[in-house]
């Protein structure tokens, strides 16, 4: 079974979890995903299936879509409503206030991710190492608010849009217009709707996927690997040249302007990603 397999994450599992799930709907250990959602967040997790794991430097490419909900005037340590609280402090904002301090997070900014969060430090994971009362110093990354926009204010809670770049941590962005804001805030609702060329059109409930299961009719879920790969131009491959692709050759395309393109057999199949 080769494929992409796009889940509605529920809320309360990691994205491991969902991951287990797959591997005994499907009879396939070799699953992973494109990016972690954090077990309280929901919506669009991208997993690919055999083979198609080694598409996964390519296929996380594109930006990310979701919808939040922020609590002003309560700051915790995990950034989002599974931690501590570390600081309240008195809401005084309008619609007005705070388009303007979401307008400063937009474009391209230096972002410090929370200390409960799945990246390593010195071969450490830091959730880990908040877990065991330690702090360590994070260093910024370079991300992109491609787009930010206010759904609903209803005092303290504020829901947002936002359309970002991979590793955009929404926990962090939360965190750090409250301190703007000078009153704190954190995260308590989290929803993907998009990751990359995925929506939640293309996806699955866990439910729906066991039902398939039962029904024999999983396959109809996974999508191509190609499905993940909508920004490669398509070259396609003689018999010859795929039979030596196959066989780890090297060959030459001529009409491949971009760095990388997808090489497909004559049938339309994707047989590898060439550069």
């Amino acid at each position: 079974m080769i494929g992409i397999l796009v889940v509605d994450k529920p809320s309360g599992l990691t994205s491991h979890d969902v991951v287990d799930v797959a591997r005994r709907l499907t009879g396939v250990r070799r699953i992973g995903h494109t990016g972690t959602l954090d077990p309280m967040a929901t919506g669009v997790l991208v997993l690919l299936v055999g083979p198609a794991t080694r598409l996964a430097q390519f296929a996380m490419k594109g930006p990310k879509e979701y919808q939040a909900t922020i609590r002003l005037g309560v700051s915790t340590t995990t950034y989002d409503a599974e931690g501590e609280v570390t600081r309240e402090g008195e809401v005084n904002a309008d619609v007005d206030g705070l388009r303007q301090a979401l307008a400063t997070f937009h474009g391209e900014i230096m972002q410090v991710p929370p200390m409960y969060a799945a990246i390593r430090v010195n071969g450490r994971r830091l959730y880990e190492i908040a877990r065991r009362g330690e702090y360590v110093e994070r260093k910024p990354r370079r991300v992109t608010i491609e787009e930010i926009e206010i759904l609903k204010w209803d005092p303290p809670d504020l829901a947002i849009r936002i359309r970002c770049s991979p590793g955009t941590y929404i926990r962090s962005l939360a965190h750090d217009l409250g301190e703007l804001l000078g009153c704190g805030a954190h995260l308590t609702a989290l929803r993907r709707t998009v990751s990359g060329p995925f929506t939640l059109d293309h996806s699955h409930t866990l439910e729906e996927l066991e039902e398939l299961r039962r029904a024999g009719r999983l396959r109809e879920a996974l999508l191509p690997p190609s499905a993940g790969l909508p920004h490669m131009p398509v070259v396609v491959l003689s018999a010859d040249q795929t039979r030596k692709v196959r066989h780890g050759q090297v060959i030459t395309v001529a009409d491949a302007d971009a760095p990388l393109v997808q090489g497909v057999d004559p049938q339309g199949c994707l047989i590898a990603v060439l550069m």
